[in-house]
């Protein structure tokens, strides 16, 4: 594979990471890439890149079958409200297109939150900095290279 923001990212900590393609779907999001690798969709974790009503951009690490519920997020956060930023916000801030944002190597410093039930798998899958493309890391990763702050804010989709 060829090395993205991401990947550049992980390999300059010397952090040991798995590889797996998949083929892209859009709007496949996580459970296409779980299906393909075989995985519970809870394992793949999703990059979303959203706002504060100050148009602040933040970063949420969730469960690929879980919704983000952006009042307990905000109230978390100690914002008055958090929306998903529009796609094109999105690939600005992130510097990667939808569909294949990785929290490694963004753009742009933003503050990371994860929820806290991601912390407590033994490994996640997550984007690698491209569509279709996972990479598989111990959760703690994300709290130790990006300060991801743990919040409770999943609910059933």
């Amino acid at each position: 594979m060829s090395e993205t923001p991401a990947t550049a990212m992980l390999h300059a900590h010397a952090i040991t990471f798995a590889e797996h393609a998949y083929t892209y779907v859009a709007h496949g999001g996580a459970r296409q890439g779980a299906s393909e690798l075989g995985v519970d969709p809870y394992t793949v974790v999703k990059t979303l890149i959203m706002q504060d009503q100050d148009a602040v951009p933040l970063v949420v690490l969730m469960h690929g079958n879980r919704k983000v519920s952006t009042k307990n997020l905000a109230r978390q956060i100690g914002a008055k409200s958090v929306e998903p930023c529009e796609p094109d916000v999105a690939s600005r801030h992130s510097g990667y297109q939808v569909g294949g944002t990785s929290p490694f190597g963004t753009r742009r410093s933003m503050p990371v939150y994860v929820e806290t039930s991601v912390l407590e798998l033994p490994q996640i899958w997550i984007n690698g900095g491209r569509r279709g493309y996972l990479v598989g890391i111990a959760p703690q990763v994300c709290v130790q290279l990006l300060g991801a702050k743990p919040v409770h804010c999943a609910i059933d989709l």
